[in-house]
């Protein structure tokens, strides 16, 4: 598309050339400052990262462990604070949505016993937070409603967020708009989120990627946070 072109005079094949160019090619301009940005690992719990335990297990999520741990072990020595997320047995479940129980997700139709799971909220152990870390259990997909992780991003005057954890494409997103919505500054790993189906991944990236992040590999928000 020629950079001449002026109102009213976009084609179809134009616009679609400008979405695909965000999809695939768009960077958020904002600057990355250590001292502003706070790491949000995103339900990384037994539920989630255990091999075989739950319906749920993610193996992407645990396939990607290491790489995340380099990422909370930097933002450690960078003194960027790591904060969790997970779920667990808050308010006897009464906290969730009502219509969750709907959902597929739910896994209903497989006849087995889930009391065991969602109950301690614990973190897969090669990630296990620091005494001094805070853990934010969540009712919810998206790490914002219902909690009190804006108030304690505000207190520590944070105005970025980097987004890791599971799954990319329902708590990790949601989380990120929600974000957005706040007018955080979103960076959203690539490849330190996980979907339970590989094939949604880089779909939810190009979404990320356009209109809500800067979406970023492990190594590269390592060399940001210097």
């Amino acid at each position: 598309m020629k950079n001449t072109l002026k109102i009213n005079q976009f084609t179809e094949q134009d616009v679609l050339s400008l979405a695909k160019k965000g999809y695939y090619e768009g960077k958020a301009t904002f600057d990355i400052n250590p001292k502003r940005c706070a790491l949000l690992v995103i339900d990384m719990q037994d539920e989630f990262v255990k091999p075989h335990w739950t319906p749920d297990w993610v193996p992407e999520a645990t396939k990607m462990v290491p790489r995340l741990r380099k990422v909370i072990d930097h933002c450690r020595e960078m003194s960027v604070p790591v904060i969790y997320t997970v779920f667990s047995n808050t308010h006897h479940y009464f906290d969730r949505p009502k219509s969750g129980k709907y959902m597929p997700i739910q896994h209903s139709d497989l006849g087995i016993d889930s009391s065991e799971f969602y109950v301690k909220g614990e973190v897969w152990h090669e990630l296990a937070p620091l005494d001094n870390e805070i853990i934010i259990h969540k009712p919810s997909y998206g790490a914002f409603h219902d909690t009190p992780l804006e108030t304690i991003l505000r207190n520590l005057d944070k105005d970025t967020v980097i987004i890791s954890g599971t799954l990319t494409n329902f708590c990790c997103d949601t989380t990120a708009r929600q974000a957005y919505a706040r007018s955080f500054k979103v960076i959203f790993g690539s490849d330190i989120t996980g979907a339970d189906d590989p094939d949604l991944q880089e779909p939810e990236l190009r979404i990320m990627r356009k209109g809500f992040a800067r979406v970023m590999s492990a190594e590269e928000i390592i060399k940001s946070l210097i």
